[in-house]
Order: structure tokens, then sequence, then C-alpha cells
């Protein structure tokens, strides 16, 4: 199983996990063909062309750790990439 396989699991984990990063996200997202954007402070969005899917979130901050219920609305978006 390869590293980019161990992450969606971990991501897709029920109940959700409360460890997850943003570093880990980005690397997966990234990972499964999104293009990261930039925006003003702490804005980001991961566009995925191929099945026309946007994430929009804010970057956790002081700490990297992802809010639980962030994690829950990455897990929909990962299995509407799934179904599409």
């Amino acid at each position: 199983m390869s590293k980019k396989d161990k992450l969606l699991l971990k991501f897709l984990e029920n109940p959700a996990r409360k460890d997850l990063t943003f570093k880990e996200l980005s690397s997966l997202l990234m990972s499964l063909g999104f293009i990261k954007i930039e925006g003003s402070g702490s804005s980001v969005k991961f566009y995925n062309e191929e099945k026309d899917l946007l994430i929009n979130l804010h970057k956790p901050h002081p700490s990297d750790i992802l809010k639980v219920y962030l994690v829950k609305q990455i897990q929909i978006k990962l299995k509407e990439l799934a179904n599409v």
C-alpha cells in the first residue's frame, strides 16, 4: 500500500481523526490531482479540474492540526471525488 493510499485511509476513518495536519491534507489532495490556489490571509482553495471539484478552506493556525468538523467536510468531498 502506497503512502497516498495510507493517507487517504487516515482521512476517511470514521470517527474522524483529531491528529491530521494541513500539510498531510495538502499532500493528499495534490497527489489526487488537485491544484492549490493560495488566497489572501489563510484562505486556500484546492481545485480538481478533471472532476470540477473545489475544496475551499482556511489554513489552521496557530497549530497545523485540522479541526474535526473540517476533516468531516473533507471526507464528504473525497467521497464525491470517488463517485464523480
